[in-house]
C-alpha cells in the first residue's frame, strides 16, 4: 500500500495511503479496469504497523467526503477522505483500527452543499435490510471444490446437458411457513437445496439476485449493495459455502445479474454525490418506469468499469459458473416501454443503445476470456441478432439466450382445448423455424407463474386428470426439444398456487400421488437428457433435429426424431395433443430398424393412464405416409412416447 500526497490538512486517525496506481486509474478511465474490487471500496489490512481498513469511493462531485461508522460514533468529519491528485474523483484514505464487522457509511457533501449518506458501491457486505449501512468484512473462504473447477468446462460445455433449476432462496423453504420474515441461512439451504437438486437430476441451479437489495418484493432486482450476497440468509462466506457444497455435489451454480438498472434508495447509487454519477442525466435514457428504477450511463468509462469488475468480481471471488443477464432488452434498445417522444434516438438516429451494446460484448469477450469454462445467459425477449453470436461477427457474444417465442407459443397452445389445436398446429412447429438460429434455452421460468398468470397446472386445460397429463406432456416436448431447459422451483411438482415470495412452497402438495407423479416425471426426464447423448450433443445443431410426421392436424399428432452428431443413436418423440389414445397408430418411417420405450409421460408411475408400448417395436416394409417403412405403436391420451433405436 503506497503513501499518498496531503491535499490538506486531514484528521491524525486518516493516514494518506492507496492502492491504486496509475495503471489502474488509466484502466479505469478507459472503462477496462475489470477487478476493481481490489481496489475501490473498504479493505481489512495493515499500514505502517497498525490494522485498519483502507477505504476508497468514487464520487467527482464532491466537496468533501468523510466515513462515518461504529468506529467513530458515526460522528461526521472524524474520517476525511483525501482526494486524488490526479482528477480520478476517487477519494481516499487508511483509518486505523477499524475492523471486521464494524459498519459504515460515506457521508458526501456535494459542490452544491447537499448532504448524503451512501452505503459502498463496493462493499463486500451490508446490514440486513431495513438497515443500510454497509459492513467492513474479508471474503477469506477455503474452497474445497477444486475437482469441480478442475473439470467443469466438461459440465458448462455447449454439447453437455444443461438442465437449471431455479431458485429464490428466501422462499424455495422457510424454517416458520407463516412468518415471511424469518429464513433459512445459506448453510440450512445448502443442507436441503443441493441434495434435493441433485435427486431431482438438475446439472445446475440458476440463482434469483442473491446481490444485497432493499426491498424483498423486488424479488432481488432492484440491488443496492453489487458486490455482496444479501445478508437475509448469512455472510459472504455462509454464500461461499452453498456454492461449494453444489460444486462437490456436480452441480453448477449460475447467478442472476442485472446490469440494465437501479433503485433510487436513498443510501444506493443513484444521484452519489449529488449528480448523476452512475445513471443518465437526461431521464430519457436514465429512467425506467416499468420498475420505477434508474438506468447505469453505459457511456462513462468509470460505470462500465464498476459494472465489468462487478461481473467478473462473481465468477472470481464466488466460484459461479455463469451469468443469466436479466432484461437484455431493456438495455440494447432506448425505446423500451416508451411512447414517441420518450426516448432518443442514438447518433445514428437509430433505436439501439450503442452504449449497452458494446458494454454487453465487451463483457461477453471478457468472461470468455478469461473465464472460458462459465457461461453467460441473456434473458432477452425480441429478434435482436446474434445474441448468442460470437463478437467478431457482429453479435452480442452469449453463451445462451432465453427462447422467450417457444415459451409464449407453448404455453399458448397447451392453454387451448385438445378439440381446438387441430387449428393451432403451426403454432407447435413454428419454434423449429428459428430454434438453430441461436443458442436457445427453453425457460419456464418464475414470470410464468405470478402476477395472475396462474400456476403450470392451472394454466392447463380440461378436469384434474387432463390438466396432469397436460403438464406431463408438455414437460417432455420441453426436454426433447432442442435446446437447453429452466425450470422454476415448485413446477417440479405441479404448484398449484401462483409463486408468492412470502410463503415456501407447497410441499404437502407431495402427500398426492399425481404430484409425487410429476415429480418422478421430472426425475425421469433429467436422467434421460443428461443420459441420451441425442437429446444434448447436437442441441444447438439442425443434423440434431428431424420432422417425421406433422401432418396429422385432425388428431393434433407430433412425430420428430433426435440423434448424435453420428446419426448412430436415435430417439423417435411422438406427441398425442389430444385426449384420445390412439391404439396402433401408423408411423412412416425412412429405414429399417427396432425400436424401445423408454419412456412414456402415461405410465402410471407418474400418474398416467398405462397406455403403453412395452417390447421391442420393429419397423415393417410397407410404405407409409410416403416413406419405405411403416412402425405401429399406441399413443397413450394427452401423452409423449419416447422410443430408442436399438438395431
Amino acid at each position: 500500500m503506497a503513501s499518498i500526497p496531503t491535499s490538506a490538512a486531514q484528521p491524525a486517525q486518516v493516514l494518506p495511503a492507496s492502492l491504486l496506481t496509475d495503471f489502474d486509474i488509466s484502466l479505469f478511465q478507459a472503462g477496462k479496469h475489470y477487478r476493481l474490487y481490489q481496489k475501490l471500496g473498504c479493505h481489512l489490512d495493515t499500514y505502517e504497523n497498525q490494522p485498519g481498513a483502507y477505504f476508497a469511493v468514487w464520487a467527482p462531485y464532491a466537496e468533501q467526503v468523510s466515513v462515518i461508522g461504529t468506529f467513530n460514533d458515526w460522528q461526521a468529519g472524524a474520517h476525511l477522505l483525501f482526494p486524488r491528485w490526479d482528477q480520478s474523483g476517487i477519494w481516499e484514505g487508511f483509518i486505523p483500527g477499524v475492523k471486521a464487522g464494524d459498519l459504515y457509511k460515506y457521508l458526501i457533501r456535494s459542490r452544491d452543499g447537499e448532504v448524503f449518506y451512501k452505503g459502498d458501491p463496493y462493499a463486500f457486505h451490508w446490514e440486513t435490510r431495513p438497515k443500510t449501512a454497509s459492513i467492513a468484512w474479508p471474503l477469506d473462504y477455503a474452497w474445497h471444490d477444486q475437482e469441480w473447477m478442475q473439470h467443469r468446462q466438461q459440465y458448462n460445455d455447449l454439447k453437455s446437458p444443461f438442465s437449471v433449476y431455479e431458485v429464490h432462496l428466501g422462499s424455495w423453504r422457510r424454517p416458520d411457513p407463516n412468518n415471511h420474515e424469518l429464513f433459512y441461512s445459506y448453510r440450512q439451504i445448502a443442507d436441503q437445496l443441493v441434495p434435493y437438486v441433485k435427486e431431482m437430476g438438475f446439472t445446475h441451479v440458476e440463482l434469483m439476485p442473491v446481490m444485497e437489495h432493499p426491498f424483498d418484493g423486488s424479488w432481488g432486482y432492484q440491488i443496492t449493495g453489487y458486490f455482496a450476497p444479501t445478508s437475509r440468509y448469512g455472510t459472504p462466506q455462509d454464500f461461499m459455502y452453498m456454492i461449494d457444497q453444489f460444486h462437490q455435489a456436480g452441480i453448477g451454480v449460475i447467478l442472476d445479474w442485472v446490469p440494465s438498472h437501479f433503485p433510487g434508495d436513498a443510501h444506493g447509487l443513484f444521484r452519489f454525490d449529488g449528480s448523476h454519477v452512475y445513471e443518465y442525466a437526461d431521464m430519457r435514457k436514465g429512467f425506467q418506469k416499468d420498475w420505477n428504477s434508474y438506468i447505469f450511463n453505459y457511456a462513462r468509462n468509470e460505470v462500465r468499469s464498476f459494472l465489468l469488475s462487478n461481473a467478473v468480481y462473481w465468477l472470481d471471488q464466488y466460484h459461479a459458473d455463469g451469468l443469466r443477464v436479466d432484461a437484455v432488452a431493456s438495455m440494447i434498445y432506448l425505446d423500451y416501454s416508451r411512447k414517441q417522444g420518450e426516448w432518443i434516438p442514438n447518433d445514428r438516429g437509430g433505436r439501439e443503445n450503442l452504449e449497452a451494446i458494446s458494454l454487453l460484448q465487451e463483457l461477453n469477450t471478457i468472461v470468455y476470456e478469461q473465464y472460458p469454462d462459465t457461461q453467460t445467459i441473456a434473458e432477452e425477449s425480441t429478434a435482436f441478432y446474434g445474441v448468442s453470436k460470437p463478437v467478431y461477427l457482429g453479435g452480442l457474444g452469449f453463451g445462451m439466450k432465453w427462447m422467450m417465442g417457444w415459451m409464449n407459443d407453448t404455453l399458448e397452445y397447451f392453454k387451448t382445448d385438445p378439440y381446438f389445436r387441430q387449428f393451432h398446429h403451426d403454432q407447435l412447429t413454428f419454434s423449429l423455424i428459428y430454434a438453430f438460429s441461436e443458442n436457445f434455452m427453453l425457460p419456464l421460468s418464475h414470470d410464468e407463474v405470478v402476477h395472475g398468470k396462474s400456476p403450470l397446472i392451472y394454466k392447463m386445460p380440461g378436469d384434474d386428470w387432463q390438466k396432469f397429463a397436460n403438464l406431463r406432456l408438455l414437460y417432455a416436448y420441453m426436454f426433447t426439444h432442442p435446446g437447453t431447459k429452466l425450470l422454476f422451483m415448485g413446477n417440479e411438482i405441479a404448484q398449484t398456487s401462483e409463486w408468492n415470495f412470502k410463503r415456501e412452497l407447497d410441499w404437502y402438495l407431495l402427500q398426492y400421488q399425481p404430484h409425487q407423479g410429476m415429480q418422478q416425471l421430472i426425475k425421469q426426464l433429467n436422467a434421460l437428457y443428461r443420459s441420451q447423448t441425442a437429446l444434448h450433443e447436437t442441441q444447438f445443431m439442425p443434423i440434431g433435429f428431424e420432422w417425421i410426421d406433422i401432418g396429422d392436424r385432425q388428431h393434433s399428432i407430433f412425430i420428430y426424431s433426435r440423434h448424435e452428431i453420428n446419426g448412430y443413436r436415435k430417439l423417435l418423440i411422438a406427441l398425442n395433443m389430444t385426449p384420445v389414445p390412439r391404439m396402433n397408430y401408423q408411423i412412416g418411417m425412412p429405414e429399417n430398424s427396432s425400436w424401445r420405450e423408454i419412456l412414456n409421460t402415461d405410465h402410471p408411475d407418474f400418474g398416467g393412464s398405462g397406455v403403453l408400448n412395452p417390447g421391442t417395436h420393429q419397423t415393417q416394409p410397407q410404405p407409409c405416409k410416403g416413406k419405405p417403412y411403416q412402425l405401429t405403436i399406441h399413443l397413450p391420451p394427452l401423452g409423449a412416447v419416447i422410443m430408442e433405436k436399438i438395431a
